[in-house]
This record gives C-alpha cells, structure tokens and sequence, in this order.
C-alpha cells in the first residue's frame, strides 16, 4: 500500500494515524496540484488532492476513510465499532464542518496563501473566524471537562480530528491556551510521537 501525502493540514492527520498504529504502508511525497503532476495524479485520485491511499483493491482518498480503513486492516479500535460508533463519528463531523472550518480560514490565509498569492481577505473573514474558532473551542473545552479523552476515555480517531489545527495554531494565530481542556488534550496528543512529528524520517 502507499499512503500519498503532504506537509498539510488533512494529510498530516493520515500520515499520524498511520504511524500510530503502525500501518505498513510506503510513504510518497505528493504535490498534485503542481502543474506538471495534475493530470497524472488524477488516475490516483480524480480530485487531485492529498492524502490518498492505494491499496490493491481500490483508493481511498479522504483522511476519514484512510483512517478507518488503516484501523480495519490494524484489528484497531482506534475508529471505534458498537455503540461508540456514532459518537466518533459526531465529533469527526464537529470537527470537519464547524471546528476545522474555522480554523482552517486562518491556517490557509496565514501559513499556506503567503506562499503564493500577495494578498489576504478582509478583516471580517479573520474576524468571523475568530468567533466560530473560541465558540466551537469553548464547546469542545466543556465537554473535555472530566474526561481524558473524547470517547470512552480512551483515544480515539475523534481525538486526533479535533485536534486537526492545533499543531498550527500558534503559526496561525489562533489561540489555544484560552481553553485549558483543550490545550490538555494537545499535550497529551503531542506524547505520542506519531502525532507529534509524523512526518519523521520523511522526504
């Protein structure tokens, strides 16, 4: 299997998974959207994006499912089954539709944009931002309270989606050490090396 990613935002998420839980995959260094690898990439993955995996059977793109394929082939409960299902499963889409979102506005405008375009939004876009990011920060920072971890209390695939920004947060100029169960879930997510340097030993 090879695992195609890049230094960003969602492919960081599947290039953790994978070395957390060991996965024995070939790691390739991808940039589709380059105009010189667009049109081959697009028999890997039609949309052109990052991260893909490609297994014998088929692809899979999207580091949702590339998470929970890796966990299947792992014999995981790292994407829980059962009854803990649906409950992973809503903060994963918490986290792509509402928190990601908005700090992804200033992941992209502040650490990606600069490197290829000479200009940035207006302030109401950071400024609305800015107020989704604290909101969904402080809904997730209440519900951190009394708990280790997300689901269970045991780590799961949902901890590592809602953390999706915080590697880049101070980068991005988001604040994260406002919110203290937040910032706990951080700390102990960067104790684990696959997820405080996935990319370790990679071109």
């Amino acid at each position: 299997m090879q695992l195609y990613y890049s230094r960003n935002l969602n492919p960081r998420v599947a290039v953790a998974v994978a070395r957390h839980l060991g996965s024995p995959v070939d790691y390739v260094a991808a940039a589709p959207m380059a105009p010189d690898q667009q049109e081959a990439f697009r028999s890997i993955n039609p949309n052109t994006r990052v991260p893909v995996l490609a297994t014998p059977q088929r692809n899979y793109w999207e580091a949702d499912a590339i998470a929970c394929k890796l966990s299947a082939l792992a014999g995981s409960d790292f994407w829980r089954s059962g009854d803990s299902q649906p409950e992973m499963i809503m903060w994963i889409s918490w986290a792509t539709h509402h928190l990601n979102s908005a700090g992804g506005v200033f992941y992209f405008w502040k650490l990606i944009a600069p490197q290829f375009m000479d200009h940035q939004p207006d302030q109401p876009v950071f400024d609305e931002a800015m107020r989704d990011w604290r909101q969904f920060m402080s809904i997730l920072d209440g519900q951190l309270a009394g708990r280790e971890w997300l689901v269970d209390d045991r780590l799961s695939y949902a901890d590592f989606r809602v953390a999706t920004c915080f590697p880049f947060a101070e980068a991005a100029g988001l604040p994260l050490a406002e919110f203290p169960q937040a910032q706990r879930l951080s700390d102990q997510l960067n104790q684990l090396d696959a997820w405080r340097d996935p990319f370790a030993g990679l071109a």
